[in-house]
């Protein structure tokens, strides 16, 4: 194998202690899917020194990476990474000040959420349920009932590719539907400031609780899965189109288009990335010969397929 794993973490832990390394690593443990094969390098950073160590040390000895959040959108090849996984949950420091949080790119999504109704402050309650990381959820502009992350950012701290640490305002990120700049530029990101509006707690917290009553009569939530798998087209629902086509039930090995709702692929038990993404394509195509529309994958795959 070209990447000489036990150097390169050898190299990284001389750096610095900021940093967690296990080499080969089951991305299974990792992913909402639970699905996926053996980084060959996983490392969990804890500082952004921690993380430009990491990322020095890679360009040192010309290894691939990928960093990655809380894996709620992210289907791993069965045959796993070969590179560098750098798990950025790690970073997740949190502070509010009057009407602005300021958050790490690790901290979850509801916990930002919490915080924010524990004072009194509205804007993230469609967030609430969203299980991934605020990175991930700025990084595809994540959003549910309504609101949408690009709504409250104010501005975006990065990691940008000569490893030098800027401010993006919103207006620069590029936010469109499930989109930002991030996705092309190559620029990691390490947290933002959000803007939200005063308001009263207990109808803060009345009214995460009732979106997150919505979720779990309308989703799949007890089975593994990576949330929505498509993208909603224009003027459509990947749901609606996917049952019109009759393929409510429809399966590939242990994955599942969910009956319970129609844009989830979920895992039955034991499926393998191979048995999703399969289903994924059978969908894609037989969506297009009942409708005509080419359903755009919003799950991110990482890894070999073929």
């Amino acid at each position: 194998m070209a990447l000489d794993e036990l150097k390169l973490a050898e190299d990284i832990t001389v750096e610095t202690d900021d940093v967690q390394i296990i080499l080969g690593e089951y991305m299974w443990d990792h992913t909402s899917f639970r699905i996926g094969g053996a980084a060959d390098v996983y490392v969990r950073v804890l500082s952004e020194e921690g993380l430009l160590a990491v990322l020095e040390n890679c360009r040192r000895h010309r290894a691939p990476y990928v960093t990655v959040g809380r894996g709620t959108n992210l289907l791993v090849s069965d045959r796993g990474y070969r590179g560098v996984v750098i798990d950025m949950t790690g970073l997740e420091t949190l502070s509010v000040e009057g009407n602005r949080m300021t958050a790490a790119c690790g901290v979850s999504l509801a916990s930002a959420a919490r915080c924010a109704a524990e004072h009194s402050l509205s804007g993230l309650e469609f967030a609430a349920g969203i299980p991934g990381s605020l990175g991930g959820g700025i990084f595809m502009n994540a959003g549910a009932y309504g609101g949408e992350l690009k709504d409250v950012v104010r501005s975006v701290r990065v990691m940008t590719k000569y490893f030098e640490i800027a401010e993006i305002p919103a207006e620069e990120a590029g936010f469109g539907y499930r989109n930002s700049r991030f996705r092309e530029s190559g620029e990691i990101i390490l947290g933002a400031v959000m803007e939200l509006v005063p308001g009263n707690r207990e109808e803060i917290e009345a009214r995460m609780k009732e979106l997150n009553e919505k979720r779990r009569a309308k989703q799949p939530l007890e089975l593994p899965s990576a949330g929505s798998t498509f993208r909603r087209p224009e003027g459509y629902y990947a749901g609606k189109l996917i049952e019109e086509a009759g393929l409510a039930g429809y399966q590939v090995g242990q994955a599942q288009v969910s009956p319970k709702h129609c844009g989830f692929v979920v895992n039955l038990g034991g499926a393998s990335a191979r048995d999703v993404y399969r289903l994924i394509r059978e969908v894609q195509e037989k969506v297009k010969e009942s409708s005509g529309i080419l359903l755009e994958p919003e799950v991110v795959m990482l890894g070999e397929f073929a």
